[in-house]
């Protein structure tokens, strides 16, 4: 019965089952290790120190920035150089923007400095100059952004002085010298510079590092895991679903039910039986009534009736009779009764 399973088509939907189950199961079980890293990586930060409680370390010494480094406090010396507006940043539910300024150190290399965040439009509000001449500026050291960092502008197409994303490869196009892979922003507001109290820049906090948390996104790689191992098991349930139609199909043909080859027409059958048996029961009633008529024209013959009607009713049945005989089906079967029921009629009327 299942010796279908070794044909063409079966050696296909095989091999496909073959084949996905494995892959769903080792993209599930991938995508549970990413979350299992995430849970470990935040319990692993909530028992160390705050980042910014460390003491201060040059900055060379915390690069490259990694989870470890994210947050740690960072000296470096230089001078200002050009400074840039990052707009759509909100600080505590309020939308604003960064401004941002280029610090070259004593190397050349530029470290990009978040100085800190103004509400409003990026280029309607007045900015607080940076400090002139030499200075040495401690910040809480951050990795360079992506497009999957919050308040990234990636679409482009920003006013001069502007910028989208705080990242080297942003900043590379911008200036003409070399830009750290990373950046610092100042815990304090920096004294002076400032019209009003409004008009101050407002410290930045810095941010977790990506990927070390319990956020959306590593509940999205539990959700994920889920649907892997529930595509494993809806590929098996419809390898075993269609195994069993094609085993009922191949016992219906060895039964006689289905054609070899083709599906059942719906009702052929019925309506085959259905029609030889009305064929049969529309015989057997036009022999019956032709029995009945010749009887019946027995009679009036011997009750002396009119020879004409009798002798048109014994033709009339002879005929009936002679058809059905003939196979002749179920409208001559018909005639024969009728004719034996004008007999019988005729008989009666003679008798009388």
């Amino acid at each position: 019965m299942y010796r279908f399973l070794l044909t063409p088509r079966w050696w296909g939907i095989n091999l496909f089952v073959v084949l996905a189950i494995p892959f769903c199961v080792f993209m599930g079980t991938w995508q549970l290790g990413r979350f299992e890293d995430r849970v470990q990586s935040h319990e692993q930060a909530t028992k160390q120190p705050d980042p910014s409680t460390r003491a201060a370390e040059p900055l060379d010494e915390l690069l490259p920035v990694d989870k470890v480094t994210s947050g740690r406090p960072a000296v470096a010396t230089g001078t200002y150089a050009d400074q840039f507006l990052v707009p759509g940043r909100e600080l505590d539910d309020r939308r604003g923007f960064y401004v941002l300024t280029l610090l070259r150190t004593e190397g050349g290399k530029a470290l990009p400095v978040v100085r800190g965040w103004l509400p409003g439009t990026a280029g309607s509000v007045p900015v607080p100059a940076a400090p002139q001449g030499e200075v040495t500026v401690t910040g809480d050291l951050q990795a360079s952004e992506n497009i999957h960092s919050n308040g990234v502008n990636a679409r482009g197409g920003l006013p001069e002085g502007q910028l989208g994303m705080i990242s080297a490869a942003s900043l590379v196009n911008l200036v003409d010298y070399d830009v750290y892979d990373a950046w610092i922003t100042l815990p304090e507001a920096e004294a002076g510079g400032a019209a009003g109290p409004d008009d101050a820049l407002k410290p930045v906090p810095a941010a977790a590092p990506q990927g070390s948390g319990l956020d959306l996104k590593a509940f999205q790689n539990l959700g994920y895991t889920g649907e892997w191992f529930v595509f494993a098991g809806f590929v098996l349930f419809m390898w075993f679903r269609l195994v069993r139609r094609e085993a009922e199909t191949a016992r219906d043909v060895a039964l006689g039910l289905v054609p070899e080859g083709g599906e059942p027409e719906v009702g052929g059958a019925g309506e085959v039986s259905g029609a030889s048996g009305d064929g049969g029961a529309a015989k057997d009633g036009g022999a019956d009534g032709a029995a009945e008529a010749a009887g019946g024209a027995e009679a009036s013959e011997a009750a002396g009736g009119a020879g004409e009607a009798a002798g048109g009713a014994v033709v009339e049945v002879g005929a009936g009779a002679g058809a059905v005989e003939a196979g002749g089906g179920t409208e001559a079967s018909g005639g024969a009764v009728q004719g034996s029921q004008g007999s019988k009629t005729a008989g009666t009327s003679h008798g009388s």
